[in-house]
């Protein structure tokens, strides 16, 4: 089976945090350029950013709407969270607070 690319992201961990929420939807991802930042200097630093691939068949379009949505759909599903230590209200992508740097209890 063919590969197409599909995205770039400037970390490795957004460019696998997409294909993960792709894969939840159903939609085979692979990630490219994992160990490419060594090449900075020698190449283009967008060009070694890691890279999000989708079999050669799927719409790149669509993918990219779908990645968007899933993406949408988890932020608006996660809670805000309170801090115990200084009550300030936490983003619920965060495991401890930006204030005062407490960590999150597990609920």
């Amino acid at each position: 089976m063919g590969w197409k690319f599909l995205t770039r992201r400037s970390t490795l961990i957004e460019a696998q945090h997409c294909a993960n929420l792709l894969e939840s939807i159903g939609i085979r991802a692979q990630v490219r350029n994992r160990f490419l930042s060594g090449a900075l200097g020698e190449i283009p630093q967008v060009e070694a950013w890691p890279q999000v691939w989708i079999p050669e068949g799927r719409d790149t379009a669509e993918t990219l709407a779908a990645l968007e949505a899933a993406a949408q759909d988890l932020s608006d599903r996660a809670p805000h969270w309170a801090c115990e230590s200084c009550g300030e209200w936490i983003e619920p992508q965060f495991a401890a607070c930006w204030q005062c740097g407490a960590p999150r209890r597990a609920p």
